[in-house]
């Protein structure tokens, strides 16, 4: 379904410390290490790029990889997720 669920958007402040499954905490644990895989990609294409077309693309997707991997990484933080506690 992706990364900008319903429930996720739904999810108030004082809701975000209740307990979570650790399936929950596990598909958002996911997300975050696909996001944060997608921003390296996006760095190694502008690392790569060629051209003021290419390094302006590069650019665009460079930031956009790295905002969705802020969001991700924030929302793990609301629900208190750390890596000790997820499975490796």
């Amino acid at each position: 379904m992706g990364w900008w669920n319903a429930k996720w958007l739904s999810r108030d402040a004082e809701g975000a410390n209740d307990a979570h499954t650790e399936e929950e905490w596990g598909t958002v644990y996911q997300e975050v290490r696909k996001a944060q895989s997608e921003w390296e990609r996006a760095y190694l294409m502008f690392d790569e790029a060629m051209g003021q077309d290419q390094i302006d693309y590069a650019i665009y997707i460079l930031e956009a990889a790295e905002r969705k991997y802020q969001i991700h990484l924030k929302h793990a933080k609301r629900l208190g997720l750390n890596r000790s506690q997820l499975p490796m």
